[in-house]
C-alpha cells in the first residue's frame, strides 16, 4: 500500500517558523523520526520510507500554499496514488492550539491551500489532518497571525503536538482513517 503524507507550508526562511508552516514542520519531524532525509522534486521537497510493509511518500510543495493542488495532483499521479490514500496535515484558526483532527473530507473552510488542492484534484474528498493553530488575533488580521511566528509558550509545547500528529499520520496508514479517528480525535 502507498500513502501520500502532504505537509502544507511555504517555502522561504521568512515562512519557516511561521503558524501556516505547521504542515512542513510535523513532516520534518516525521522525516527525522524515521532518519530520512528530504531532497528537491517536481514542485516538492521529497523523501519517503517503509514501515509495516506501508509505503509512505512525503511531500512539501515549493509552489507556495495558495498553489499547494498544483504539487498534490503531480504526485497524486505520478505515484499512482487514490485520493483516499492522501493525507494533507494543515493548519486550522478554527481548532485551539494543539488540537488535532483528523477528517475524511470537509469544505477548505477559507484555507487558500486547500481550496487549490479541491479545484486541482476535483473535490473536497481527501483526507486531512487539521493542526490548531488558535484563533489569538484582533478582527482583521488573521494573515498578520497565521503568517506570525509562534509564541515561545508555543514553541515549548509545539513538538509534544507534532508527535501525536505523527502518532496520527502513521495510524491512518497502518490501521486506517477510522481507527485513527476513534482513537485520536477528542
Amino acid at each position: 500500500m502507498k500513502y501520500l503524507i502532504v505537509g502544507l507550508g511555504n517555502i522561504g526562511p521568512e515562512y519557516e517558523l511561521t503558524r501556516h508552516n505547521v504542515g512542513f514542520l510535523t513532516l520534518d519531524r516525521l522525516a527525522d523520526k524515521q532518519g530520512v532525509s528530504w531532497k528537491s522534486g517536481r514542485l516538492a521537497f521529497t523523501t519517503e520510507f517503509k514501515f509495516k510493509g506501508r509505503q509512505f511518500y512525503l511531500i512539501k510543495p515549493t509552489t507556495y500554499m495558495n498553489l499547494s493542488g498544483k504539487a498534490v495532483n503531480y504526485w497524486m499521479k505520478e505515484l499512482n496514488i487514490p485520493k483516499e490514500n492522501i493525507l494533507v496535515i494543515v493548519d486550522d484558526v478554527a481548532l485551539p492550539f494543539g488540537k488535532l483532527r483528523m477528517r475524511g473530507k470537509g469544505s477548505a473552510a477559507g484555507h487558500n491551500g486547500l481550496k487549490n488542492i479541491e479545484e486541482l484534484t476535483g473535490g473536497q474528498d481527501y483526507p486531512r489532518l487539521k493542526f490548531g493553530i488558535g484563533d489569538d488575533f484582533p478582527k482583521g488580521r488573521q494573515v498578520d497571525y497565521v503568517l506570525g511566528r509562534w509564541t515561545a509558550k508555543e514553541i515549548e509545547e509545539l513538538p509534544i503536538f507534532m508527535d501525536k500528529a505523527v502518532e496520527m499520520i502513521i495510524s491512518f496508514c497502518t490501521i486506517g482513517i477510522n481507527m485513527t479517528m476513534m482513537q485520536f480525535n477528542e
